[in-house]
C-alpha cells in the first residue's frame, strides 16, 4: 500500500481488536485527511488507546483494514513507525539527559541525517527560546517547556502524521494554549495531528472529533455540528451525553 490514497492519510475500515472474548475496539471506520487536526476522544476504557496502538504499528488488528501514511497497519508496521511522530503524557523525553542530548537522541532514532542534526537542533532551540537552556537537564524545566520540547522533538524528522496521546495532561491553561499554537503551526505545514485529550475545550480546537463509547465510534463530526446535534453549547455537553451510554469503565 502507498500514497495512492491521496489526501487520506489515516484510513480505518471495520478495524477491530479483541483480547480473548473482550472486544476492545469494535469495527471502527473513519478517514483522516492530510493536515487535519483530528480529535480522538473517549472515556477511560473506551478503547481509544488500543486503537492508537494499532495506528502506530504497535498492535496488530484482529479484524478489518487500516492504513497510516499509505502503509498497511497489519503488514507494514515498521514503515509506519518511520513515518510518524509520537508523544504521550506518560513518556516523551528522558529527564536525566540535557535538552540538547534529548534532541540529538531522538533525531538519531527517527533517522535524521547526521549532517542535518546540528543545524536543525540549533534552529529548534532558538525557535523555542531554549537556547540558553540547551545544557540544562530536562527534569529541571517547567512542565510547559517540557511539553513544547517533546512535541518539537516528535516532529523533528518532518513526519506525515504525529500521534499525541493526552499531551497536555497536568499543564496549566496558558501553557496548553501555547502548546496548541505549535499544533496549528505543524498542521499548516501539512502534518496531520491525531490527538487524544481529556480537556473538552481542546476538542473545540480540532477540525473534526470522534468520540468512542465501549469500543465503537458513536459520534464523528466537526465540533460545531456535534454541538448542534446534541443541543449543547460546548463539547463537554456532547461528551457527557455520550459517556452516559457507556457500560464499561477503566
Amino acid at each position: 500500500m502507498n500514497d495512492e490514497m491521496g489526501n487520506k492519510v489515516i484510513i480505518a475500515e471495520n478495524l477491530t481488536k479483541k483480547f480473548g472474548n473482550f472486544t476492545a475496539v469494535d469495527h471502527i471506520t473513519f478517514e483522516v485527511e492530510r493536515g487535519e487536526i483530528f480529535g480522538f476522544l473517549g472515556a477511560n476504557g473506551a478503547g481509544k488507546t488500543t486503537a492508537m496502538r494499532m495506528f502506530c504499528g504497535l498492535s496488530r488488528p484482529t479484524e478489518g483494514k487500516g492504513s497510516v501514511g499509505g502503509f498497511d497497519v497489519r503488514t507494514q508496521a515498521e514503515q509506519i513507525k518511520k513515518n510518524i511522530g509520537y508523544m504521550s503524557q506518560k513518556f516523551s523525553l528522558y529527564e536525566d539527559l540535557k535538552v540538547w542530548e534529548n534532541i540529538r537522541l531522538f533525531a538519531g532514532i527517527y533517522g535524521v541525517k547526521e549532517g542535518e542534526i546540528k543545524s536543525r537542533s540549533e534552529e529548534l532551540l532558538h525557535r523555542l527560546g531554549l537556547y540558553e537552556e540547551r545544557d540544562s537537564f530536562v527534569k529541571s524545566l517547567p512542565l510547559g517547556w517540557k511539553q513544547k520540547l517533546a512535541f518539537s522533538v516528535a516532529i523533528f524528522h518532518h513526519p506525515k502524521i504525529v500521534f499525541l496521546d493526552e499531551p497536555t495532561g497536568g499543564v496549566d491553561p496558558i501553557a496548553r494554549r501555547q502548546f496548541w499554537e505549535l499544533i496549528y503551526e505543524a498542521a499548516d505545514q501539512g502534518i496531520t495531528i491525531f490527538v487524544t485529550t481529556h480537556y473538552m475545550d481542546e476538542a473545540e480546537y480540532c477540525n473534526r472529533v470522534s468520540i468512542m463509547v465501549d469500543g465503537r465510534i458513536d459520534a464523528l463530526d466537526t465540533p460545531r455540528n456535534l454541538k448542534e446535534q446534541f443541543g449543547t453549547t460546548d463539547m463537554d455537553g456532547v461528551f457527557r451525553a455520550l459517556a452516559r451510554k457507556a457500560k464499561r469503565g477503566d
